[in-house]
């Protein structure tokens, strides 16, 4: 269990961020779930009271019991998510990274989907207001174009962050859930013999003897669709101030699904005709305001999403399952990050799917079967986490993923047979995951065949090296970035590049090394001597969510060791002040290409070559560590991890004059 403070205690400010950033995504789900179990069938006693206990049920154990009660606990440091929980389970299975990938994969999708369906089933609401019927009917181009204006606004403000705007957040989301249970209880109180969907009887009865019940818990499945935000946002908030909230917000859901299944069966008239329950439950005079308070919650959701995206891709980054890109930080408020290539990505995404479905309910399975796979993944992680790290015995583990299991293949069954036709978006999602997978199966590929050397023995020819005034000076302070775990060892290009490429004389060599912890934000340093004052070897312990500011990180580490007298500079520095030794720092990095003298198979070739080609596109090293251009030597080595076989090469003869005699 975590020892991060913001887990272990509850305040009002925490609960009203939570209803701000955490429920977004799962508290817009009443503006679609009920209309997409009811949708064009005939109202009857079985069909409502069954669906909405299907619904209780499945927040009941899919939510509370495993996000707000189970899954929660597997926070690393405070932090949670799909990769946070890859990070804690990755030593116990080596084939953790399928899951962790699918599920990352997965979660991109609902960065595309959950905006466009969240917004457009608040404007659809409009059509429910008088003289504005046919004008904002879902899938007119007015309404496509008004959420397309929407969608386009939120991810033009994501380059500025959400400080502002995100204080307003909570208060928003607190008087929409407020609206859910105030206007879900004037239709309880009503009707209160709704209340008897409470019983799980009503829900086996629905499967059990409806028609096509099963099928059913594809719309069923949708009052869940954002569990998965509540372990992914753990840390801005903790634990605590999560399961705390949580009481509110699902009684707010589940009154509000009682109403508008009250309404159904009392006031549909016996079918819905294209109207959805939840704006047939507010009166005509509140209609207005209450399409306003729901686009601003849709709006709210959104951005949460998408700046889960933001987080999710900085964590591949930093565990190598994403080329490395730009991040900018907005704001200064912790976490918040800015990614321009995923922004655009998720807006061309979301722009392309309202233009391709137009309408929320067109969205609904395709938008559950992808959620339904993150579940899944979760679920394997989490049990590989409680067997491993919390030591639960076998039988128990099980017992409990047996639960979960049958929950989700049945809504993965009943979500997949309506995605059939809308196998476009399946492929994008599947290029996502192969990008994913390939880039990290490239990674382990290439770091495989380093070649490295024990870096003691060739520590007298650098020292040599750094006397000998016949070669010219390149630096002060020489960098080079290894991969090398051990202190004593660096690759063997890097001694290459100082001792025989092209000699580099310098005063002093350092060798930098960063180690990913799996804890999110660890800023931890070692220094090593090999030789005094020459040759020195410096390790990072950075945790995955930190940014890898080498060049400020190395300055520090610099400062601190002149301060504490620990290393002498004076006598490098003859013409400049003993402090100012940073205008003389030069990185080498070493920049690996794949060498044709390699003998793959077409597999390897095929994986290594796309791995070379993105490249070309991702952020540069000295880019992404923080370097300074005009300090940053690239130097190009081929890399070769298959030599070729000697060549039957013949020799026909010829004259090679004699050496010359000896004197």
């Amino acid at each position: 269990m975590s020892s991060d403070p913001r887990n272990q205690r509850v305040t009002a400010a925490g609960l009203l961020v939570a209803l701000g950033i955490i429920y977004g995504d799962i508290g817009t789900s009443p503006l679609y779930v009920m209309k997409a179990i009811i949708g064009n069938k005939p109202v009857s006693e079985l069909l409502v009271l069954g669906g909405i206990s299907c619904v209780v049920w499945t927040l009941t154990i899919q939510t509370t019991i495993k996000y707000i009660l189970l899954t929660l606990r597997a926070d690393n440091r405070g932090e949670g998510g799909i990769f946070s929980l890859y990070a804690l389970v990755r030593r116990f299975a080596w084939w953790a990274f399928i899951p962790a990938t699918i599920g990352a994969a997965t979660m991109m999708a609902d960065g595309i989907i959950t905006p466009p369906i969240s917004v457009s089933s608040a404007i659809e609401g409009l059509a429910n207001v008088h003289g504005l019927e046919e004008v904002f009917k879902p899938g007119n181009t007015i309404t496509v174009a008004v959420v397309v204006v929407i969608l386009s606004l939120i991810f033009i403000f994501q380059r500025f962050g959400t400080k502002v705007v995100g204080t307003a957040f909570g208060p928003v989301m607190g008087i929409w859930f407020s609206m859910l249970f105030v206007l879900g209880l004037s239709m309880v109180l009503k009707y209160p013999d709704v209340l008897r969907a409470l019983s799980p009887h009503y829900a086996i009865q629905l499967l059990t003897e409806y028609p096509e019940g099963f099928w059913l818990l594809g719309g069923v499945f949708l009052c869940t669709t954002g569990a998965e935000a509540l372990y992914s946002d753990l840390g801005h908030v903790g634990r605590k101030n999560i399961q705390a909230s949580w009481g509110f917000v699902k009684l707010a859901l589940l009154t509000n699904y009682m109403g508008q299944g009250a309404w159904a069966l009392h006031g549909s008239g016996g079918m819905l005709d294209g109207k959805n329950p939840f704006y047939a439950v507010m009166p005509d005079w509140f209609l207005l305001a209450g399409v306003i308070v729901a686009t601003l919650a849709t709006i709210i959701a959104s951005q949460a999403v998408i700046t889960g995206s933001f987080t999710l891709i900085s964590e591949a980054i930093s565990m190598n399952f994403w080329p490395r890109v730009k991040i900018k930080f907005p704001s200064d408020v912790r976490g918040q990050i800015y990614i321009p290539s995923i922004n655009l990505m998720l807006w061309v995404g979301c722009v392309a799917i309202m233009l391709s479905f137009r309408e929320s309910s067109e969205l609904e399975h395709v938008y559950g079967f992808f959620i339904t796979l993150t579940m899944g993944m979760t679920t394997i992680l989490m049990g590989i986490w409680l067997r491993y790290v919390r030591h639960w015995p076998w039988a128990l583990v099980i017992a409990i993923l047996a639960v979960f299991a049958t929950l989700e293949v049945s809504f993965f069954i009943a979500n997949s047979v309506k995605v059939i036709h809308r196998l476009s978006f399946v492929l994008v999602v599947l290029a996502l995951f192969n990008l994913m997978l390939m880039w990290f199966k490239a990674r382990k590929i290439t770091n495989r065949y380093l070649d490295f050397r024990n870096l003691k023995d060739h520590a007298s020819a650098i020292t040599e090296l750094s006397k000998d005034r016949d070669v010219p000076k390149f630096a002060t302070h020489l960098v080079f970035l290894t991969k090398a775990n051990s202190a004593a060892e660096v690759e063997r290009k890097i001694l290459d590049s100082i001792l025989r490429r092209r000699p580099k004389r310098a005063d002093v060599y350092w060798f930098i090394h960063v180690n990913w912890t799996d804890e999110p934000y660890t800023m931890e340093y070692r220094v090593n001597e090999l030789v005094d004052d020459k040759v020195i070897r410096v390790d990072f312990n950075l945790g995955f969510r930190v940014q890898p500011r080498i060049n400020m990180l190395f300055k520090q580490v610099l400062l601190e060791l002149v301060e504490c007298d620990q290393l002498d500079f004076t006598s490098k520095y003859e013409s400049l002040r003993k402090m100012d030794f940073a205008a003389d720092i030069r990185y080498v990095l070493m920049e690996r290409f794949l060498s044709v003298e390699n003998e793959l198979s077409v597999a390897d070739d095929i994986l290594l070559d796309t791995y070379f080609f993105i490249k070309r596109f991702a952020l540069r090293d000295q880019t992404a560590f923080g370097l300074d251009h005009t300090d940053t030597v690239v130097e190009y080595v081929p890399l070769i991890l298959s030599e070729a076989e000697q060549l039957p090469l013949k020799r026909l003869g010829g004259q090679v004059p004699p050496p010359p005699a000896e004197p």
